[in-house]
């Protein structure tokens, strides 16, 4: 029995035709990393404005559906408010450290998508797996989880971030769907 020859590897800008799945997977990581590293320039450059959002969440002073800051709070739950500035900060610090981390990981693999096609994106949509996971769990685990849950962020007419969360979490599951989708682009090339 004949053994037929491979076929030759494609270029590696192949993916780079509009409509292949590798080109929408490298666009979605792409702009995932593009709004992160707005977000995290935001945060830095304009510390105090959301410096200002982590603190009345931590501290559950407006989690009474508008009745005022500090009127009508559940005093079941208060006892997980973190009113200490310090604290305060150092978590939102954290928040910032963590979205840097993010936007250089997703970076990175966005230059991947340019590098990898010979590997079968392998390298790529690892690290866009990683990337694309660590904003999951910014916006969905720190956001609406501990955010929204435990602080009872839900509760709070001005200072809910409930919404913009699930939106960037939702964009974040889409493209890590897109990423792990079935094709033939992601086999090692010869």
């Amino acid at each position: 029995m004949a053994r037929s020859t491979p076929p030759p590897p494609e270029p590696a800008s192949r993916w780079m035709q509009p409509g292949s799945l590798p080109f929408a997977a490298g666009l979605l990581v792409f702009l995932n990393a593009l709004y992160i590293l707005f977000v995290t320039f935001g945060n830095v450059t304009d510390f105090d404005t959301n410096q200002l959002f982590v603190q009345h969440v931590l501290s559950m002073d407006t989690t009474n559906f508008g009745a005022g800051q500090g009127i009508q709070l559940d005093d079941d739950v208060m006892w997980r408010a973190i009113e200490n500035r310090t604290v305060q900060n150092v978590f939102y610090v954290l928040i910032i450290a963590w979205e840097f981390l993010t936007t250089m990981v997703l970076c990175a693999a966005v230059l991947l998508w340019f590098r990898d096609a010979q590997n079968g994106y392998r390298r790529a949509r690892a690290t866009s797996t990683v990337g694309v996971l660590m904003l999951i769990a910014l916006f969905f685990g720190g956001f609406i989880a501990i955010g929204g849950e435990w602080f009872q962020m839900w509760k709070s007419v001005e200072w809910n971030g409930i919404d913009a969360a699930f939106r960037n979490a939702m964009l974040a599951m889409v493209t890590l769907v897109v990423i792990h989708l079935p094709s033939p682009h992601w086999n090692e090339r010869a």
